[in-house]
């Protein structure tokens, strides 16, 4: 099955009619309840059908940091995918040999399900930290990427959107429209998408602290789904 197959095929019942589909990306090393809980938040505010789970192969923000491989991380996506069914395991950074050893650009990632759900009528989102959304210019072929998708940028509460517009280049911003209805308070109008604010989200799990936890023999109950925590213990990842 290719690993878009879903995009075309999951709920085909015929009709010509928009769905929702968000791509969320990580290192997911290892998947965790935070990851979890952006995106069922995301799911709820916009009406997701599906949220595409992206282990990343290669980040080329962190190419010094040793992931654990490719299969291990998507296979535990899959199981903490498993029990919701909004959510979707997704091979798109695998590679041809699933092995996860290329690097793999956002815009390229986002192109691909473009590429993929052009019959299908998708209207397509991308999830990102706002951490990351801030370092947006050094992004690839960026001002692309927002044109492409709307973006669903996660952060804290009290977080402020106007530090997300300083790093939007002003001409891709939209222009005020009296004939367009005014989006959400907690979004900006680009030229061809939008960009939203999720600040409800209030996990602190990171999977660094997970990972060091179980490097130390700590408990990492109730921060990671009951079928990840099996898996890693299993598999003996991280020690």
């Amino acid at each position: 099955m290719s690993p878009h197959t879903h995009l075309s095929a999951r709920h085909h019942n015929g009709a010509s009619r928009t769905r929702r589909v968000a791509i969320f990306g990580g290192s997911f090393d290892p998947v965790h309840i935070g990851h979890l809980a952006v995106a069922l938040a995301a799911q709820r505010r916009f009406h997701l059908e599906e949220i595409h789970f992206v282990p990343c192969g290669r980040p080329p923000h962190k190419m010094k940091h040793e992931l654990a491989p490719f299969l291990h991380r998507y296979a535990m996506v899959s199981l903490a995918s498993a029990e919701h069914r909004h959510l979707v395991a997704s091979l798109a950074e695998a590679g041809h040999d699933h092995s996860g050893r290329h690097v793999h650009y956002s815009v390229d990632t986002v192109r691909h399900f473009r590429q993929a759900s052009r019959h299908a009528g998708h209207h397509l989102y991308f999830i990102t930290g706002a951490d990351a959304f801030l370092e947006l210019p050094t992004w690839k072929n960026y001002e692309t990427l927002l044109d492409l998708c709307e973006i669903i940028v996660v952060s804290r509460p009290g977080f402020r959107l106007d530090a997300l517009r300083l790093v939007i280049p002003p001409e891709m911003l939209r222009r005020p429209d009296p004939h367009c209805p005014p989006l959400d308070r907690r979004a900006i109008a680009l030229r061809k998408s939008s960009i939203h604010l999720l600040d409800t989200v209030h996990s602190t799990v990171s999977a660094t602290e997970i990972r060091r936890r179980i490097h130390r023999r700590q408990s990492i109950n109730g921060l990671v789904p009951p079928r990840v925590e099996e898996y890693i213990h299993k598999q003996a990842l991280y020690l």
